[in-house]
């Protein structure tokens, strides 16, 4: 069995383990265009901030161990085309510039996202840069360390984190996005509330309800940027829009979502049965709302990858879908949500209700405790539960894992009120919190039945 893999980063690693371990036979061929492959791009905002101090802890695998696993991996190599009917594809050494063409019978495309970058005016000045992998980090790291204003545009999980390090080591930061509060996406207001006060707290400028139209410069450097509603001077810019998906090199072969994330069954399958694909090239099932979705997170990419392998040859295992289950720490505050948001909930049509707790995590008689807020998300008629988010100072964002689980298998509210959790006062309360949101959700009246007499 002749497989080609293209793209080796979170989804394209586990892939290629994978197959390489399940099927010691089969002749494996990666394809990547960069110098790197398995960059944890998710510690970039670490490595910027010199929390994490090597960067190699960053990669979880080289040439060298796929190399080990018989695997040929062909770095800064570029596929320019694929024929999915005739089975072929063609790649281009990036450093030589030698083209040639390569066959295969299973074909997995792991060719991951690039940041959106918009059209506009003075985007091709100097100092405005991406964050997205290694050697992106790098020049981040090397400019920021030249400069003192430093503006982010986009204020989802990466910009969030990016301001943060920027502002520990000493800069001034602005953060620009186009709608009316940071992390929309993934927090409804009640969070992302205290979020904003917290950053401006620590000094740095929120610019939200603005849109960047243009960005200006001086002998070829960019030194303000333009928005709907002023402008901010500044000498180095990070975009952290958002993403787009890989997937030219299949584009009107396979079927995909309008934004070009390719479509792939349980069993990672595209719409074309040897052609398999995974990671943040494509869309998967998102379970609250059945729906497929393009969810790109690296959790979702190596459970891909690893199905991949797994249903390559006959379907096995098929994929459970995702909740979009994430976390993040901004300062002392420690946050994670799964699944829908009540926004999100009402802007998909669905008639969603939400609970929402603040409550010390343990009983008031330790030494010490801690404030937390959940918010579970609901929807009315049937009580399944669509989503939730939790906030405190102390680490309890592995509760949202549990919340994923209740998502995954249909629970509803009401059920989450009486799930089985242990009770130790160091850790929680009788009525852990989640039992407690769960409590508060409870119909307030009860029907009572008149009794049967016989």
């Amino acid at each position: 069995m002749k497989v080609a893999v293209i793209g080796c980063t979170h989804a394209g690693t586990a892939a290629i383990v994978n197959t390489a371990q399940l099927y010691p036979d089969a002749q494996i061929t990666v394809y990547e265009r960069n110098d790197n492959i398995s960059f944890l791009s998710c510690g970039i905002a670490l490595y910027v901030g010199g929390v994490v101090k090597d960067p190699q802890g960053l990669f979880y695998s080289s040439p060298e161990q796929l190399a080990a696993l018989g695997v040929q991996t062909k770095m800064r190599h570029e596929v320019t085309n694929v024929d999915t009917a005739r089975k072929t594809l063609k790649a281009r050494n990036l450093a030589t510039g030698e083209e040639f063409e390569d066959t295969y019978d299973k074909l997995i495309m792991t060719t991951g996202s690039w940041p959106i970058v918009p059209k506009l005016e003075g985007i091709e000045l100097e100092g405005i840069l991406l964050s997205k992998n290694y050697n992106h980090s790098n020049t981040i790291i090397e400019q920021a360390q030249k400069v003192t204003r430093i503006t982010v545009v986009g204020a989802g999980y990466i910009g969030v984190e990016l301001v943060e390090a920027f502002q520990m080591n000493g800069k001034e930061v602005t953060l620009i996005d186009g709608e009316d509060r940071i992390l929309s996406k993934y927090l409804d207001e009640e969070f992302t509330a205290p979020i904003q006060q917290s950053l401006e707290e620590h000094g740095i400028k929120l610019a939200l309800g603005e849109k960047v139209a243009a960005f200006a410069g001086e002998n070829g450097k960019v030194t303000k940027v333009i928005t709907s509603k002023g402008e901010h001077e500044t000498d180095l810019v990070i975009l952290c829009i958002g993403f787009r998906p890989n997937t030219e090199l299949l584009k009107g072969q396979v079927d995909m979502l309008p934004n070009g994330a390719i479509m792939v069954n349980d069993y990672m399958q595209t719409s074309l049965p040897d052609v398999y694909a995974a990671g943040d090239s494509c869309a998967i099932h998102y379970n609250p709302t059945g729906k497929h979705a393009y969810i790109p997170l690296a959790t979702n990419a190596v459970r891909m990858g690893t199905l991949v392998a797994r249903n390559l040859v006959s379907n096995t295992i098929p994929y459970m879908g995702t909740q979009g289950t994430s976390g993040i720490k901004i300062y002392e505050d420690n946050i994670a949500g799964t699944g829908l948001t009540e926004e999100a909930a009402k802007a998909e049509g669905m008639d969603a209700e939400s609970v929402m707790l603040i409550d010390n995590y343990r009983p008031e008689f330790m030494p010490t405790f801690e404030q937390v807020q959940v918010k579970v998300v609901f929807e009315r008629a049937t009580r399944r539960i669509l989503g939730a988010q939790i906030m405190s100072k102390m680490d309890l964002t592995q509760s949202i894992n549990t919340v994923s689980v209740c998502i995954q298998n249909k629970m509803t509210v009401d059920q989450l009120a009486f799930i089985d959790f242990f009770f130790q006062p160091h850790y929680n309360k009788p009525w852990n919190f989640l039992n407690t949101a769960g409590l508060q959700a409870l119909p307030k009246t009860v029907a009572v039945k008149e009794p049967v007499h016989i």
